[in-house]
């Protein structure tokens, strides 16, 4: 018999998540992360638009903007990477791709994505060594490659496990995990 491989685990787990995600789907407000050290030390945050069952996005990227910072959202390029726009809050710089809204503009170039100080990455799972499980397409696992700053994942309360998720060489670690309740940060020895 064959045993499963971790792609295959992980598939696995994305299908099941997504079918207990649909149960969780709450307003929420993220204003602890605005509170927190990592945030007000932070002058260029990355963040991104939530769609269908993720976490609400909207409002915490609005109070982001209010704040003073510099908004970048991603948009998917075809070579399976993201590029990074600065948004300054203007609907109408807002388009569809398919399920996806994203930023059109200019992105930032290559070198100056070293620099976003705090990056809010969706998530399905987390677990308690920094390990998420994301859609599956790996475009966060590059773009957190190449960032230098501080990784927080949104997830609702129950998606925050005990449990170690499976993970691949080339799957990054985030800093921290936020629910709408607490923000949990993971030891830096992962």
């Amino acid at each position: 018999m064959e045993l499963p491989t971790i792609s295959a685990k992980k598939k696995a787990l994305r299908q099941s998540f997504r079918v207990d995600r649909k149960f969780l789907v709450q307003p929420v407000t993220w204003n602890h992360l605005l509170d927190s050290m990592e945030f007000k030390s932070a002058n260029m945050i990355a963040s991104y638009i939530s769609y269908g069952d993720e976490p609400d996005t909207k409002s915490l990227n609005i109070e982001i903007l209010k704040c003073g910072k510099t908004l970048l959202l991603p948009r998917m390029r075809s070579d399976n990477f993201l590029d990074w726009v600065i948004w300054k809050g203007e609907a109408e710089k807002i388009e569809a791709n398919k399920n996806i809204m994203e930023p059109i503009g200019d992105a930032i170039s290559t070198e100056r994505i070293a620099n976003i100080d705090y990056v809010i990455v969706p998530a399905l799972h987390v677990d308690r060594t920094g390990n998420r499980l994301g859609q599956g397409g790996g475009y966060y696992d590059r773009a957190l490659s190449l960032i230098n700053g501080f990784k927080i994942a949104l997830v609702y309360q129950s998606e925050l496990t005990s449990v170690e998720l499976p993970n691949e060489l080339h799957d990054q670690k985030i800093n921290a995990a936020a629910t709408p309740e607490i923000i949990v940060r993971f030891s830096k020895k992962n």
